[in-house]
C-alpha cells in the first residue's frame, strides 16, 4: 500500500507534477538541500529543545505531545506533526511551525496540510478537532489559528484522491498555472511546463 506524506499533498497542490516526478518516475525532489527547509530544520530542533514542558495557556493548552508520529490507514497518509495540543473545552488541535512570514493570509497549502493532520489526529484519537494552530518563526514566532469546517475536510480528502489518481493511473498532468513558481522548481530542468 502506497502512503503519503502531507508534505507530498504540499507539492501536488503546488503543482501537480511533483507528484508525476516523484512517484510516477521516482525522480527524487532532493529538497534537503534548500536553505528554506535546512534552516526551518535547525530552526525547529532548536525551538524543541527549549522549554518542551511549555504549554501555551493563552489557547487553552492543558497537555501536548511532541513530534507525534501519525499514520492514517483509511487516508493512507503518515507524517509527523510538531505538536499535538489537548485543549481545555476536551478538543485537540495540531500546532506546526512554518519557516516563514505571515502576510496577513495564510496559503491553501498550508491550510490543506493543518486539515490532514486534524482528519489524521482524529482518527488516531477518537476526539474532536476543531481548529489548528501555525507558528510563523519569521514573524517573530506570530501564531496564527485555522477553524475547521466540513468543507475543509471534503477537499483535503478531494485532494488526496486526485494525488492518488497520478500515481495510480501514471498520468502527466498539467503544471501549475502559476509559472513563477516553476522558476524556484526543484524538477524545471527536465519539465516542460506548457
Amino acid at each position: 500500500m502506497i502512503y503519503l506524506t502531507p508534505s507530498h499533498l504540499l507539492e501536488y497542490l503546488y503543482c501537480p507534477r511533483f507528484t508525476y516526478f516523484e512517484y510516477v518516475l521516482g525522480i527524487p525532489e532532493r529538497q534537503e538541500k534548500r536553505f528554506k527547509v535546512i534552516k526551518g530544520r535547525e530552526l525547529h530542533e532548536h525551538r524543541r529543545k527549549i522549554n518542551p514542558k511549555y504549554l501555551r495557556k493563552k489557547l487553552g493548552v492543558i497537555k501536548k505531545e511532541q513530534d507525534v508520529e501519525l499514520n492514517s490507514a483509511n487516508l493512507q497518509i503518515r507524517g509527523i506533526v510538531d505538536e499535538i495540543l489537548w485543549l481545555e473545552d476536551e478538543t485537540l488541535a495540531p500546532f506546526d511551525y512554518k519557516y516563514a512570514e505571515y502576510k496577513n493570509r495564510l496559503w491553501k497549502t498550508t491550510k490543506v496540510q493543518a486539515t490532514i493532520y486534524a482528519m489524521m489526529i482524529q482518527e488516531l484519537y477518537d476526539l474532536p478537532v476543531l481548529r489548528a494552530y501555525i507558528c510563523f518563526i519569521r514573524s517573530k514566532y506570530k501564531i496564527v489559528e485555522i477553524v475547521f469546517n466540513e468543507k475543509d475536510f471534503i477537499k483535503a480528502k478531494q485532494y488526496i484522491k486526485e494525488c492518488f489518481e497520478v500515481i495510480i493511473s501514471g498520468y502527466y498532468p498539467n503544471p501549475t498555472n502559476i509559472k513563477k513558481r516553476c522558476n524556484d522548481c526543484t524538477y524545471r530542468n527536465i519539465c516542460i511546463c506548457s
